[in-house]
């Protein structure tokens, strides 16, 4: 059979699709590329304006950053299509130090912050994330698309009635145009729309301008005006640390987040020095700082299709352009247009799965557990980064109730040379949680005089399992019995002879 023109076509990897000299190459690539960044920079826009009032600081700030973060994190992240601007989370950590000491010792701060996180990126902390379970993952995911859409019902709210058959236009259009063509983004397409209905028939409905004067000019260099004393780092330190772990907490979630979307890896390293790259210029720029948005990183990867940097470069760019230039068209944007845009991206991030009843009936209860505690303290606090780390104590003590379970101790006796002699036979992990109950274990007022501890089947992990098994034979010493502890690896051994009879015998 003659092959087909489909046959000869090469087959494009998804680490191609993340080259940014393969894009070039391709027209129909660049144009998502593109459009994409277009469609990121006109969300960025009113969420900008909106974390710099929550912040405390002018709209400007916020803008600023939102562009220095996007255009230095293109060139030094480690995660490609992935957006970094000025974020909620950074500007809940940062406000206080506004309103206390004001705008300079806030962009000093930001500058630290992003000092700890080169120091953070380049110690390997991004090795951490190995440590964090998918229960808490796909928590993570859930608490981020309910606060999305949490995020846009102020805008629902005391609202004009002509804005409410806009957003259902809107989502109309967001979710049926993919079934028909994927040649331009939807949301891109959503928010012309809806902008030109607006403008022609003259609504009066609430628009990108009514969020914030629009800056006219560009960003400068910025140093803050503090004196560089031991005062000004202790005032400044406790929320540049937080800043920094916040903001290298959710950059590395969102990471992750993208490399399953997308079926690629990143380099987290790099990501993590990269962002505090990114806030060492956005502060010496006098912006807000910032990290990765996972909305407008889902609006950039999951809705408009992009997959490299020339995605994340170029809503920088459009940014500064439609604020600055462009400032007077921008302005006219329906904000029902960006909320439709954003409930899309809400109901397209959450892991509906998760949910079904036979999903809930098939999982742990204990993986169900962490799932909903991660949403919950996220929700909550609307701190993505308190609620994963949450998630994680919480399937900490999880496993660890659950591997205590499995530790099983048997005791045999038998009579040698008219002697009782008794063995206790150890099986499984032994660390704080089940050697707090081997103690327990031990018949130590009846046994013979001559007991022998068997651990070949066990590992001994910490100094509570050294302190526990001090304690027994501590125990058995008291009623006269000679105990022998045999089997243990070689890993054990060391630790024992470290540490055995140097903890005390309580337990």
């Amino acid at each position: 059979m003659a092959a087909t023109p489909l046959d000869h076509q090469p087959v494009i990897t998804p680490e191609q699709l993340q080259s940014v000299r393969e894009t070039r190459k391709s027209p129909g690539r660049l144009k998502t590329e593109v459009l994409a960044g277009l469609v990121v920079a006109l969300a960025l826009i009113p969420e900008a304006i909106a974390f710099s009032i929550i912040a405390g600081v002018d709209p400007r700030i916020g803008l600023f950053a939102s562009f220095t973060m996007a255009v230095t994190i293109a060139f030094v992240g480690g995660r490609p299509a992935m957006i970094s601007a000025a974020t909620g989370a950074i500007a809940l950590v940062i406000a206080p130090l506004v309103a206390s000491h004001g705008v300079d010792y806030f962009v000093a701060a930001v500058v630290l912050a992003g000092v700890f996180q080169v120091i953070l990126g380049v110690s390997g902390v991004a090795r951490l994330m190995r440590f964090i379970p998918r229960s808490v993952m796909v928590g993570f995911v859930n608490a981020l698309a309910i606060l999305i859409f949490m995020s846009q019902v102020p805008e629902l709210l005391g609202v004009p009635l002509l804005v409410y058959p806009l957003v259902v236009l809107g989502l109309v259009i967001v979710f049926g145009l993919p079934k028909i063509t994927r040649a331009v983004p939807a949301p891109l397409v959503v928010i012309v729309v809806l902008t030109a209905i607006t403008v022609f028939a003259a609504l009066a409905i609430p628009t990108v301008g009514d969020k914030g004067e629009l800056p006219s000019s560009l960003p400068g260099l910025f140093i803050p005006n503090v004196p560089l004393t031991l005062e000004t780092l202790q005032i400044i330190f406790p929320f540049a640390l937080a800043m920094a772990f916040v903001g290298l907490l959710e950059s590395l979630m969102t990471a992750k987040l993208v490399d399953d979307v997308t079926d690629t890896r990143s380099h987290k390293t790099r990501e993590a020095w990269g962002q505090g790259v990114a806030n060492i210029v956005t502060g010496f720029t006098g912006g807000m700082g910032g990290c990765a948005m996972i909305g407008q990183t889902m609006i950039n990867v999951k809705a408009s299709g992009a997959r490299t940097r020339i995605s994340t470069f170029l809503a920088g760019v459009f940014l500064l352009i439609l604020v600055v230039v462009l400032g007077g068209v921008v302005s006219v944007i329906p904000m029902a247009a960006l909320v439709a845009v954003m409930i899309f991206v809400a109901i397209a991030t959450f892991d509906w799965h998760s949910i079904q009843p036979s999903t809930l009936k098939r999982m742990p209860k204990s993986e169900t557990t962490v799932m909903l505690a991660t949403v919950i303290v996220t929700v909550a606090t609307h701190n993505l980064a308190i609620g994963v780390v949450v998630g994680v104590v919480v399937a900490m003590v999880a496993f660890a109730r659950r591997v205590a379970h499995f530790v099983t101790v048997d005791r045999t006796e038998e009579t040698i040379n008219g002697d009782r002699h008794a063995t206790y036979t150890v099986n499984g992990e032994l660390f704080f949680a089940s050697s707090n109950d081997l103690y327990t274990q031990f018949d130590y007022a009846t046994d013979p005089h001559q007991v022998t501890i068997d651990l070949h089947g066990s590992h001994l992990w910490d100094a509570s399992t050294i302190a526990a098994l001090d304690a027994i034979t501590e125990k058995y010493r008291t009623h006269g019995t000679d105990v022998a502890i045999v089997g243990l690896n070689e890993a054990s051994t060391m630790m024992r002879e470290r540490l055995g009879r140097k903890l005390g015998a309580g337990h």
